[in-house]
């Protein structure tokens, strides 16, 4: 069995079906820093520099590189344990890279990849093959990554776990919409709006399915929920297409 690596939720590594790294294995906060940091970037190195400034931000740690080293020292005795084929830290003077097996599975990795499956089967009208990896990516992006701790990084990841969130259930509320469940479809979008309470699309999507729904009371109040909301916060109104779309219901 492949290799996978949690890095959403609680850290964990499973190998052979059997978890071989928990998070509490991990050396202490920056032992479970240094290794979402190293598996969120693997593929490719990442400097030094960057690696200690993840550990102890703008100031310098302890002893120097010697605080590092211990880091690293730590995390390759925990994958020597886990015995997971090729698993390695590689360092040199100026940049480290953690070496995997190819196969390695990684939820971040996952999540971007069933999100790009599911938008495939939609265009092919399989909507079974859909609704199961849009399910995949719901589920792992839902997940907190590396809750307590803020970073630029880490704010990052977050920031694309929760567009992979609303890409996924746009293609939900497309599903149950073609499946005959408005009331599903509608909770989707609600869902989506509670991600990002700004996204026109997802208003456009309440109002037409209420609409076909036959309930134009309640397309006009996400209407009307929509502009009073860039209205008030950002100083804006609906664009053209949300305005077009309620003028079109309105005179269904």
């Amino acid at each position: 069995m492949a290799t996978r690596i949690y890095l959403t939720g609680r850290l964990a590594v499973e190998h052979n079906g059997i978890v071989s790294i928990d998070e509490r294995d991990l050396p202490g906060r920056q032992g479970r820093l240094a290794f979402a940091y190293l598996v969120s970037h693997r593929g490719r190195p990442v400097r030094r520099d960057d690696v200690m400034a993840v550990l102890w931000g703008d100031g310098d740690p302890p002893e120097g590189d010697t605080a590092l080293s211990a880091v690293l020292s730590r995390l390759r005795a925990l994958l020597k344990r886990a015995d997971i084929p090729g698993a390695s830290i590689d360092v040199d003077r100026r940049s480290l890279s953690i070496q995997l097996p190819v196969d390695a599975w990684i939820d971040l990795e996952s999540a971007s990849n069933a999100v790009d499956v599911c938008e495939g089967a939609l265009r092919r009208g399989d909507r079974a093959e859909a609704w199961g990896d849009a399910n995949v990516a719901i589920t792992i992006a839902t997940r907190p990554f590396l809750a307590g701790e803020d970073a630029p990084w880490i704010e990052a990841w977050r920031t694309k776990l929760a567009a992979l969130r609303i890409r996924a259930l746009h293609a939900l509320v497309t599903i149950s919409d073609a499946n005959g469940e408005p009331a599903v479809a509608i909770q989707h979008a609600e869902e989506i709006l509670a991600i990002d309470p700004y996204r026109e699309p997802a208003y456009r999507e309440l109002m037409r399915l209420h609409a076909a729904n036959g309930n134009r009371a309640e397309a006009f109040r996400v209407f009307g929920r929509c502009a009073d909301r860039l209205r008030a916060e950002l100083g804006t109104k609906p664009s053209p297409q949300t305005e077009q779309l309620w003028k079109a219901i309105e005179q269904s």
